[in-house]
């Protein structure tokens, strides 16, 4: 896997401008909002369920056989842009605790809301394991 960053494009800041892969094996990763273990959307705000989110969709990966270093692309959905860029800070934290510092091809797209209706994050992604 190859992080491409062309120095023509803004610097990137949380995320790379293009992920190249070859070989290897793809993995799909399903959205994963702030759910528990019994279904239920955990307390916390936005950086709180940003981090269990995301600590889902790491699981689901670790459990296909990968980790945060396969990631090639993630899109987070958002059901509040303004809110996800006053806390740009914090999730940018949360992401380098839970997955390092080499950021996939990644998205925020707007949501006006998501399956789990207390739900203010989902991520997907997708991995390329060896």
């Amino acid at each position: 896997m190859h992080r491409v960053n062309p120095p023509e494009l803004s610097p990137p800041a949380g995320f790379s401008h293009a992920v190249t892969v070859t070989g290897g094996r793809l993995v799909f990763l399903a959205g994963q909002t702030a759910l528990d273990g019994a279904g239920r959307i955990v307390p916390g705000g936005l950086p709180g369920q940003f981090e269990r989110a995301l600590g889902n969709l790491l699981h689901a990966l670790r459990a296909a056989g990968g980790g945060p270093e396969h990631l090639a692309r993630v899109t987070v959905y958002a059901t509040d842009v303004a809110g996800y860029r006053a806390h740009a800070r914090e999730l940018g934290a949360v992401w380098r605790r839970l997955a390092g510092r080499d950021y996939p091809a990644m998205a925020v797209v707007g949501v006006v809301r998501l399956w789990d209706e207390e739900a203010l994050v989902e991520l997907d992604g997708i991995a390329m394991l060896p």
